[in-house]
Formats: structure tokens, sequence, C-alpha cells
């Protein structure tokens, strides 16, 4: 049997150092576990667009992990894999409207936008909807993917 590619992706233990509640645990871990946390989302959507074709084509896995210690100075630890049966997928993340607690959503399979409030987002990416708001304060220049756990989907 061939080896399957992994592709890691890794997510926060504790809130960051231009976070509000900076050092507070996420709670990101048991939220995913529970199917709580049931997306994250990320820069780089051709990249990670890409990583999930592979893993939806069987040819790799993601892998949810956490650091140990401090960020890229400690060990990596496995939350959970996701495999193609798992039912994983991506959407396109855009902000291409005036209402500023709206985001738009490209769903990639019926090239649609959906209106999607920054509350549901929020509690959907294990977040509340203030410390969604402070965890993405920069304005988003590039498509963002949301990488959903679950077969859930805008």
């Amino acid at each position: 049997m061939k080896k399957l590619k992994t592709h890691v992706l890794m997510v926060s233990e504790n809130f960051p150092a231009n976070h509000k509640k900076k050092g507070q645990p996420t709670n990101f871990q048991d939220y995913i576990l529970a199917k709580i946390k049931i997306h994250t989302i990320r820069t780089n959507y051709d990249l990670w667009k890409k990583r999930m074709d592979e893993i939806n084509d069987g040819v790799a896995i993601l892998s949810v992990r956490q650091w140990t210690g401090l960020p890229y100075r400690s060990k990596q630890k496995e939350i959970t894999r996701f495999n193609k049966s798992s039912g994983i997928g991506i959407q396109k993340l855009f902000e291409m409207n005036f209402d500023p607690d709206y985001f738009n959503l490209m769903c990639n399979e019926e090239e649609a936008l959906h209106e999607v409030s920054f509350k549901r987002l929020a509690t959907n990416d294990g977040l509340s909807i203030e410390d969604f708001k402070e965890w993405f304060k920069k304005p988003i220049s590039e498509p963002m993917a949301v990488i959903h756990f679950t077969d859930f989907r805008y």
C-alpha cells in the first residue's frame, strides 16, 4: 500500500499576542473533537485548495496539530486526522460587500455567493463574535480558505 502524503494544519492552543485575550486558551482542540469548531479559516486559498483536492483524491491526509509549547520552538502534538471519507472540504471566503457584519462566501460547487454573518462564521470557527472580529481585524485582501472538518458547507 502506498504511503499517503501528510498535510499539517496547526491550530492555536492559546490566543495570539495581538489579541486582547493573549495567552488564554482557545479550547480549539476540544472544540474540534466535539465538532463545535467545524472549520478553520486560512490565507493562501490556492495552496489549501490543492491540498484538499489531494486529500479528497485519496493521496493525502490532513493532520491537525498544536504546538506542545512555544510555537516553532516545541514539538507538535496531533489532535486528529482527516482523510477522504471524513467529509472535509474547502470554500472560498471573500469580503465583497458593504455591510461590516457580513462576509460573502463563494461556494466552489455552485459558484454562487452566499451571505454569511460574522456570528455564524465565528461560532462555526469556535470563537465568540468579539473574539472572531479581534482575530480577523485586518482587511481581507485576497480570498481566504474555509477548511471544513465536517461535510457542512455554507
